[in-house]
């Protein structure tokens, strides 16, 4: 069984255990979450079940393993023969989730 799910902007495909990079969250550590914005659900008796664009009464629970941020990406900017450099780094927060159940 598993799910689809939007948070932060984008789109996951979630099923019970996984570990999933999402978001920066408002959350702590050991907190649990609901995730009600499900698009689909696909399970082994009724197969693939499409919101338009949610499911109604359908929610995915999770639990918030870490809040970390990501390696740095360095940004360089140069322009030739001008003199012009300029170098700067961006570390993107995230939320790590371990989903738990999913209510179809």
């Amino acid at each position: 069984m598993y799910a689809v799910i939007a948070t932060g902007g984008k789109q996951y495909r979630v099923s019970v255990g996984d570990e999933v990079f999402i978001e920066k969250m408002t959350a702590e550590e050991g907190e649990t979450v609901t995730f009600d914005q499900v698009l689909a659900v696909s399970d082994d008796e009724t197969g693939l079940t499409l919101g338009q664009p949610y499911l109604e009464g359908t929610a995915v629970e999770a639990e918030v393993v870490k809040q970390g941020r990501q390696k740095k990406v360095i940004v360089f900017k140069m322009k030739a023969k001008k003199g012009y450099r300029k170098k700067s780094g961006h570390r993107q927060p995230y939320t790590r989730v371990r989903i738990t159940k999913i209510q179809a």
